[in-house]
């Protein structure tokens, strides 16, 4: 910590202070710096040391410290204004303004002594010489701050109408607060349109387009942005999270999610920043993030999840409900004291409205992980009177009814007739039809129940119906693995049923239950039955008895062809029988649809690709035309992957399609997010990354529904973030990716997956500029390519850490990790990978080494193998001609970097020298793009402008014309068809050329 021994060396205390994250360490570091500063005895010293204090409390929770600082350094600018430079003086003017909007924060300070202050700041800018424009902005504040609109409304417009000088805000923090008001006022349009330049990135700062984002959440979902509010979100959330100082905007954060239906995400927000419940240093900030908190347990409460354990003020455990009543007396408690301050009742009117908010939207997915909090329903108290029950009458017709015509809610009807019907003594029929839909509910476990339910039917004098209840607990036997036991159970009920038919003992209803029925076991057996692929061996092995029937009979195990055959005979039975009479009938008319779809699955154990999509577009349709499209979503789903193996794209996006709005409410969780996954995969393929995302968002958000997030849901994600990236969302890519990885797994979806996403996180994280993060990312990845096979993955992910590395500031670590990718592109053969590897290097030792000669020789390697691969090349022309492109950059850059190594204190004779050899370099980078004719006219006219700079160096201005003259020559013929390359071209061209005759003329 000592040896600060100068000013330069406090400065450079300070600078390294500075870049640390905010918080207590940063300004504990600040205090220790001031001391070292007093050591000095230099007045300038102790005032820039004041300034950095200053400056971290303002960026930390700790702002209440900043006025102490502030108020010695104002007062050392009374005592002695000349011991301030330029700098600082300016900067003590400017923060004026943290401290007046800091006094308003702080609740302890009078309103008495902030408007003395305002007169104060206003009084000093005018003697600086000033606008007012600063000044008006922070009556503003002041004035909105305490619910005085009129007052507000007069500064708002006399602010912007000041002049804009040194001591303005930036135009980022200027919109950001212009946007606020306008939001405040109920014009959430107008907000929206004063940020665009923030949001769009012309306009920056440290804290901005952070607020802008967190502030714009609201109004999106107000006025029904949702898709831009969850992009704000995502890209907002990575601004803020690190930054201690934004609790506001973290607050802001917070409230979407619990706007939203995202209460799981808000927890996992609460959970990250546990010292927002307890900082105390900035009221007003603790103020909006209680509010938010209250409004987000009173969320959790009202879902019947107010016992659950939630985050909060360390000390002791939290129920939702608990927290919601400390939140809310915190915030309502802060509220009074600033409106004890002002005179007022605006604040405490403020925290209320925010605390009582209603969802804007039930349910935005954002396509980060979420854990389903909604888990329990809401409570909704009991009507006054209890509506009356239908009676048992009326049960029974609507279930029948709903029965009749396949309805998905049916099983619900008959589960209600059977409670209304205890104690009550029904007929054999009645109970036959309650213990059988009974029986279908239960599944497997259904067995007991069907076979009770058929000796009912019996007894009610419906042997056909009492049949086919034999029949459905053999099925359901065989969905439990008891496939030859069912085929025996389904034999006699099949016979009996057919003899039953002829004689017209029974109707066609019954008839065909039975024969599906059976059908099914036997499709249940085709589904166990191991195919001859997979086997190895033929449909109709040596010693197999073609012609045996139903088996097993004596122990007899059929062929896989013979399987194959009984069922699709089974089917053709159904459809023998029922086509021709369905009508109207839903019930006939589903018998067909499902033997279709049977034929259908027959024809893809038997390779008939074709048949098979043709057969379940039959089924589809079938059952679509009945009524019943749910029913489709399936064999729409089965179509879609047939279609998609046959290389008919535009018939898998319209399956697929069709599936999901056949399903509709229908659809389970976890078929939705198959579909929406195999959806986004298609359009995507077709370049439509947008609809693409969508998809993908969608496929998350079921799969987390269906509680499926860490397999199904990281998958979708991984999918997401790939979407995102191809459309540069590189934030909202980012943090879905860093979602997706914290459950992707190589057992569960494959190292390929982690690999993938890690390398598009990078490209992410590289594109937002964090790229000591980027290049973490890449190495990871690289690390588990390194164990693959194939080592072009390894070689390029190694290739663009050391990118990364040296951008962010770590040259030692980048050469590594370009020789590491160096040598695996040499041992692929992949001499452009090799050079470029070479020619990194170059540059990365000229950066970094005293004398250039390590570049110089990297550099000549790169040449060395370019012209090696050259020699070795075959007779391929694109090969050559990507190998001549590359050499000619290669020299290009030679040149350049040669040019780059003149020490400018070296002799005239050793600066000529090295720009002589420059020159040689980029000469012949020149005659090899020329060899490449037209393709290589960018390249090459860029070398020429590069050496008519050199000849203009070397003193030589009829040669550097003449290279000018050469390259607007180039460009001569083509004027009609002129691009921005070629504008800038001739540009720089005549720019030449004009310093040329300058130098002529001296």
């Amino acid at each position: 910590m000592s040896g600060i021994t100068d000013i330069d060396g406090l400065r450079r205390a300070m600078a390294e202070n500075a870049e640390q994250p905010e918080g207590a360490a940063r300004n504990a570091r600040a205090e220790q710096l001031l001391a070292e500063a007093e050591k000095l005895n230099v007045p300038l010293a102790v005032i820039e040391a004041l300034g950095h204090q200053l400056k971290v409390y303002n960026y930390s929770s700790e702002k209440a410290k900043m006025f102490v600082p502030f108020a010695r350094l104002l007062r050392l600018w009374d005592e002695r204004p000349e011991d301030f430079d330029a700098y600082e003086t300016h900067a003590l003017h400017w923060t004026f303004k943290w401290v007046s909007s800091g006094m308003l924060d702080q609740p302890h300070i009078p309103l008495a002594s902030i408007e003395k202050w305002l007169g104060e700041m206003e009084h000093r800018y005018r003697l600086a010489g000033h606008s007012e424009r600063a000044v008006r902005g922070a009556e503003f504040s002041v004035a909105a701050h305490i619910g005085d609109m009129r007052r507000a409304e007069r500064a708002y417009t006399a602010w912007l109408a000041a002049d804009r000088d040194t001591m303005a805000d930036c135009h980022a923090c200027e919109l950001q607060g212009q946007g606020w008001w306008q939001a405040e006022r109920g014009r959430d349009a107008e907000a929206l349109e004063l940020w665009e330049p923030v949001l769009a990135g012309e306009f920056s700062c440290a804290h901005e387009p952070h607020t802008v984002l967190a502030s714009s959440l609201a109004p999106l979902l107000r006025l029904g942005r949702v898709e831009e509010a969850r992009a704000h979100h995502l890209r907002g959330f990575r601004l803020v999270r690190a930054m201690e100082s934004m609790r506001d905007a973290y607050a802001d954060h917070v409230e979407f999610c619990a706007l939203t239906g995202n209460e799981a995400r808000g927890l996992e927000l609460l959970a990250q920043r546990p010292t927002y419940f307890t900082d105390e240093g900035h009221p007003r900030s603790e103020l909006d993030f209680m509010a938010v908190v209250a409004l987000l347990m009173d969320r959790l409460t009202e879902l019947g999840l107010g016992d659950r354990q939630v985050p909060g003020p360390a000390g002791r455990a939290w129920t939702a409900r608990d927290l919601a009543a400390h939140a809310r007396g915190r915030a309502l408690a802060l509220a009074a004291r600033f409106d004890e301050r002002n005179g007022t009742r605006h604040v405490s009117e403020q925290a209320r409205a925010r605390m009582a908010q209603r969802p804007l939207v039930e349910r935005l997915p954002l396509g980060v992980r979420s854990v389903r909090t909604a888990s329990v329903a809401a409570v909704v108290p009991p009507p006054a009177v209890a509506p009356r029950e239908p009676d048992l009458a009326a049960l029974l017709t609507e279930a029948r009814r709903l029965s009749d015509t396949l309805r998905p809610n049916a099983i619900e009807a008959w589960a209600a007739v059977a409670r209304a019907a205890e104690g009550v003594e029904l007929d054999a029929r009645d109970r036959a039809e309650i213990a059988d839909h009974q029986a279908m509910g239960l599944g497997p476990e259904g067995v007991a129940l069907f076979e009770r339910a058929a000796e009912l039917y019996a007894e009610a004098d419906d042997p056909g119906e009492a049949l086919a209840a034999r029949t459905r607990a053999a099925y359901v036997h065989a969905l439990d693995g008891h496939v030859a036991e069912a085929l025996a159970a389904v034999t006699a009920p099949y016979d009996e049923v057919l003899a039953l038919y002829a004689d017209g003992g029974t109707g066609v209803h019954q008839t065909a239950s039975v024969l599906m029925g059976r059908a099914r076991v036997l499709m249940r057996r085709v589904q166990e039955a191991e195919s001859p692929e997979e086997s190895g061996g033929d449909a109709d092995g040596p010693g197999e008895n073609p012609e045996a029937g139903d088996a097993p009979r004596g122990g007899t195990v059929p062929s896989f062809g013979v399987v194959l055959a009984e069922a699709e005979g089974a089917a053709r039975e159904v459809l023998a029988l029922v086509e021709g009479r369905t009508g109207d009938d839903v019930r006939l008319a589903a018998r067909a649809a499902e033997a279709q779809a049977m034929l259908a699955e027959v024809a893809t154990r038997t390779g008939e690709v074709e048949t098979a999509a043709e057969l379940f577009a039959r089924a589809a349709e079938g059952f679509v035309g009945a009524g019943l499209p749910w029913f489709a979503v399936e064999y729409e789903a089965r179509l879609a992957g047939l279609a998609h193996h046959l290389g008919d794209l535009d018939e898998t996006e319209r399956a697929l399609r069709a599936a999901l709005e056949h399903g509709g409410p229908h659809l389970e969780p976890t078929g939705r997010a198959q579909l929406h996954l195999q959806l986004g995969e298609v359009v995507a393929g077709r370049g439509l990354s947008g609809e693409a995302a969508e998809h993908a968002l969608e496929a998350a958000h079921w799969a987390d529904e269906a509680g499926e997030g860490p397999t199904l849901g990281a998958w979708a994600r991984h999918q997401l973030g790939g979407f995102l990236l191809r459309q540069g969302r590189w934030a909202e890519a980012a943090e879905v990716l860093e979602s997706a990885l914290a459950d992707l797994s190589a057992e569960t979806h494959g190292d390929g997956a982690i690999v993938q996403t890690q390398w598009w996180l990078g490209d992410c994280l590289s594109e937002l500029g964090e790229h000591r993060e980027a290049a973490e990312r890449r190495l990871r990845a690289a690390e588990i390519a390194r164990h693959w096979p194939e080592q072009h993955d390894h070689a390029t992910l190694a290739h663009l850490a050391a990118e990364s590395l040296g951008h962010a500031g770590l040259p030692t670590e980048a050469d590594r990790a370009y020789a590491r990718a160096g040598e695996l592109w040499r041992v692929l053969g992949n001499v452009h990978g090799l050079v470029r590897s070479l020619r990194a290097r170059a540059w990365l030792a000229l950066r970094t080494e005293d004398e250039p000669d390590a570049a110089r020789e990297l550099m000549a390697d790169a040449v060395r193998e370019c012209e090696a691969a050259l020699g070795a090349a075959a007779d391929d022309e694109e090969t050559r001609r990507r190998l001549v492109a590359e050499l000619g950059h290669t020299r290009r850059q030679f040149g350049d970097l040669l040019a780059r190594s003149a020490a400018e204190d070296a002799e005239d004779d050793s600066i000529r020298s090295v720009l002589e050899e420059a020159l040689s370099q980029v000469a012949e980078a020149i005659v090899v793009f020329t060899a490449l004719g037209a393709d290589a006219l960018t390249s090459r006219t860029g070398a020429e402008l590069a050496a008519g700079w050199l000849e203009a160096d070397l003193s030589r201005p009829s040669n550097a014309a003449a290279r000018a003259r050469a390259v607007l020559s180039a460009y001569a013929e083509n004027k009609e068809d002129e691009d921005e390359t070629a504008r800038s071209r001739r540009a720089d061209a005549r720019q030449l050329l004009g310093v040329v005759e300058e130098q002529a003329a001296g």
